[in-house]
This record gives structure tokens, C-alpha cells and sequence, in this order.
């Protein structure tokens, strides 16, 4: 499915998000701290836009992704950047790798979250930082009646006239309905075993960044 929608992602997620992405990826990148010389694992990266902030701050990242037809744009795009095939279940990495291990907006398109979330614990070093970025629930019952409305009836048709794969935004709005709450994935980021749980909403709770810290 990610495959079909490589060439005209990013200005897809643009167009249905109101030009919020941005905001979004600076909030991400203020998260995680990236210093110079860090080692930092993007997963679900996709065409390597979300990475392109931590090596410009003088990290070494890694965008990883689980479709090809994404990982060959990236690479088409940003020849510069380590892209890497992975499965966010069976990382292609060793243990203790990472300074740093972010996703943004894949965690829900994983079948198993809290063994993903062990997965990018075994990764990251003692001391190393966890970001998570993915769709949310917000806080406002009016807004939220409204944005689902949205989500469910209007993302579909917008999908239509700009998507290479409309078929895909309608799943990805049935994603997001179904997706826990900011409290909820809370817990579940610690079964899998971080520590110091944070977690602050974006634009109302649309998005919501959790962090975490790997003992």
C-alpha cells in the first residue's frame, strides 16, 4: 500500500493536514535533543524528510522503512541518507545501537505496538531517548466530534483529487479512529519496558508526542 503512495506522500500528508506536518517534525526533533554525533534510528521514515532535521543538526540518522517504493524515492530524493529496509518487529540492528530511536506517525501501522516498542528498546543504549509523533485523540469533545467527522467523511474525498492511492487514506483514517488514546499508549510504552512516560498534545490532541527513556 505505501508503495502506491511514495511519489506523492509527503505532499499528500501536507495537503490533508493543513500544512501542519512541519510544525509537527520541528516539535519532534525539539523532543528528542538531537546533539551532534548521536546515533539516531527514524523509523517509518518513508522518503527521509522526518530524518533530514536530525542530520542537519549533526546527528548520524538512520531512516528506516519497511515499504521499498518509499525507501527508492528517499533515496531518489536524499542520495546522502543511510536508508535502510526494516521491519519495526525483527530491527536489522544490534543491540544498544542507538542514542535515539523516533517514529512518526507508523507506531499504528505496526501489527504488534508493544513488541515494536520492546524492538526499538533493544536498540537503544542505557540512557537512551524514545520519541513517539503519531496521530491522537483530542482533548475537546466538540473538536473531537468534528475531527472525526472529518477523518471519516471529507480526508477520503480531499485523498481523492491529490493521492496516488486514495484507497490507502481511507485506511488511514479507519487507523486513526481506531488508534488508543494519549493515556492508553502511555501504558502500553510501558509494558514494553521505557521509563519516565511523557506524553503533550499537538493541535488539540490531533497529534500527540510521547517520550520515553530506556534504562
Amino acid at each position: 500500500m505505501f508503495d502506491q503512495v511514495a511519489a506523492r506522500y509527503d505532499l499528500t500528508n501536507d495537503v490533508l493536514a493543513f500544512g501542519q506536518t512541519r510544525a509537527w517534525r520541528k516539535a519532534t526533533v525539539r523532543a528528542l535533543e538531537p546533539n551532534p554525533g548521536d546515533r539516531i534510528l527514524d523509523l517509518a521514515a518513508g522518503t527521509g524528510s522526518s530524518t533530514v532535521p536530525f542530520e542537519q543538526a549533526g546527528a548520524f540518522a538512520v531512516p528506516c522503512d519497511f515499504s521499498l517504493g518509499m525507501l527508492a524515492e528517499g533515496r531518489r530524493r536524499l542520495p546522502e541518507l543511510p536508508f535502510t529496509a526494516g521491519d519495526a518487529l525483527h530491527l536489522p540492528f544490534a543491540d544498544d545501537t542507538f542514542d535515539a530511536v523516533t517514529i512518526s506517525f507508523g507506531l499504528r501501522n505496526v501489527v504488534d505496538t508493544e513488541a515494536a516498542l520492546r524492538e526499538m528498546r533493544r536498540v537503544t543504549r542505557a540512557g537512551g531517548r524514545l520519541v513517539i509523533c503519531e496521530f491522537s485523540r483530542p482533548s475537546h469533545e466538540l473538536f473531537r466530534t468534528v475531527y472525526l467527522e472529518y477523518l471519516m467523511k471529507y480526508l477520503p474525498a480531499v485523498a481523492e483529487k491529490v493521492a496516488s492511492n486514495p484507497e490507502a487514506y481511507v485506511y488511514l483514517a479507519e487507523s486513526i479512529r481506531e488508534w488508543p488514546d494519549q493515556e492508553s499508549l502511555s501504558h502500553i510504552i510501558q509494558r514494553a519496558g521505557w521509563a519516565d512516560v511523557q506524553w503533550r498534545n499537538l493541535t488539540g490532541g490531533i497529534v500527540a508526542l510521547h517520550r520515553a527513556v530506556r534504562l
